[in-house]
């Protein structure tokens, strides 16, 4: 897990005000997914707004929609093989690699529930390929934050929504899992 025990202390008040606003109660289960306009702003913060609208507006079955995870999917693979690690850290390079076809298959079955459910393991390795051990700490948001404030928000995304049961329609499932997406592909 990335955070532990709930530290926020370090996120500006805005980026605090509208991270509550997506994940109002972190743990417990979410019944109602919050309004359009709630993503919107938090992926305003997150700088990938123009991005996340044009795919978030797209149509699971859109040519487009394809297009833009399987371009996703190659520059996962990219990032993992061009990131540098430690000889004793090569399997979580491939345990990583090994995770991504299940993550998209998930994306193209449309289970968005399962797919975010893979989608954090697949952060948290991405996480620990990036960060090293700093990721598994419990100060690696805050940490994360002092390198750049949208990277620390979007490791707290990251975080968030790990821990919560999600009772949403599948479209705002695909949503949530979407911003994950869009600022990755502008990582």
């Amino acid at each position: 897990m990335i955070i532990s025990g709930g530290e926020t202390k370090f996120l500006p008040s805005d980026y605090y005000q509208k991270a509550l606003a997506l994940f109002p109660d972190q743990g417990s289960i979410q019944e109602n997914a919050p309004p359009r306009r709630v993503f919107m702003e938090f992926v305003e913060l997150l700088g990938i707004a123009a991005e996340y609208k044009r795919v978030v507006d797209m149509k699971d079955d859109d040519t487009d929609f394809f297009k833009f995870v399987a371009s996703f999917y190659k520059n996962m693979e990219l990032l993992i093989d061009k990131t540098w690690v430690e000889k004793s850290d090569e399997m979580r390079k491939d345990t990583l690699h090994a995770r991504l076809p299940v993550f998209f298959s998930e994306i193209e079955n449309r289970n968005y529930e399962r797919a975010l459910s893979e989608f954090g393991g697949v952060l948290s390795d991405l996480a620990f390929l990036l960060f090293g051990e700093q990721s598994i700490k419990k100060d690696f948001i805050e940490y994360a934050f002092r390198i750049d404030s949208q990277m620390g928000l979007f490791w707290w995304y990251a975080d968030a929504f790990r821990g919560f049961k999600f009772h949403w329609t599948p479209e705002n499932k695909r949503a949530l899992l979407l911003i994950g997406l869009c600022f990755l592909s502008n990582f």
